[in-house]
């Protein structure tokens, strides 16, 4: 998303909008009994809000959240808030949103050009109402931009596990393959699937919004 595109004030409650919803996913988890590292939706959160509000804005969102969090207010897994979540052995990969984010956002800028994106969702819609031929080949220019987001958002959700495995194995003195095994294999196909639904989602929210807002 461009932010030039939108008023401050907008963004700004976008910025609110998208804290809110990382909230809201961190909170549905299923705790695995192997790891203290729950599976959750909060990840799919940063992937959109990467995606859709790009760096500037997506990193503040992102750092609205955690800070929240930091100040008590249950919106971490678990219904818990705190300090010392942030310190626990998973406060790694909760920081790593605020930086997965910020890589999602710089990435999708220098490779996913905003206008390409809506000109193939307008040609898509218009094609799609007029039964055209012209929808096979919209969705055909729509394909490289998904792939972009979603390249974006493995880059980013790396670098949160790069932070989060790192702070993880210095918080419990647990070596490197032992920690991937516990806290990244196990999540990568779940993973996979939400970078899929957020590049998608990302592709046709983001001029849903233009033309909304």
């Amino acid at each position: 998303m461009t932010s030039g595109t939108y008023s401050k004030t907008t963004m700004m409650i976008l910025c609110g909008i998208f804290a809110a919803v990382t909230a809201i996913c961190s909170l549905i988890t299923i705790p695995l009994g192997f790891t203290p590292v729950p599976v959750n939706l909060g990840t799919l959160s940063v992937f959109l809000t990467g995606g859709i509000l790009g760096k500037k804005y997506g990193t503040l969102s992102m750092a609205v959240y955690v800070l929240l969090g930091a100040a008590g207010v249950p919106v971490f897994s678990g219904f818990r808030g705190g300090i010392g979540v942030l310190a626990g052995p998973t406060g790694g990969y909760i920081i790593g949103y605020i930086v997965a984010v910020l890589i999602i956002g710089l990435l999708m800028e220098n490779t996913v050009k905003t206008s390409g994106s809506s000109s193939s969702e307008s040609e898509l819609s218009a094609a799609e109402k007029k039964s055209s031929p012209i929808g096979s080949s919209a969705r055909k220019k729509r394909i490289p931009v998904v792939l972009a987001c979603a390249a974006a958002m493995t880059a980013g959700l790396l670098i949160c596990y790069a932070l989060g495995t790192a702070w993880f194995m210095f918080s419990t003195s647990t070596p490197l393959w032992a920690s991937l095994v516990s806290c990244v294999f196990p999540f990568l196909p779940g993973d996979a699937i939400k970078i899929a639904a957020a590049a998608i989602l990302t592709t046709r929210l983001e001029p849903a919004l233009k033309r909304k807002i």
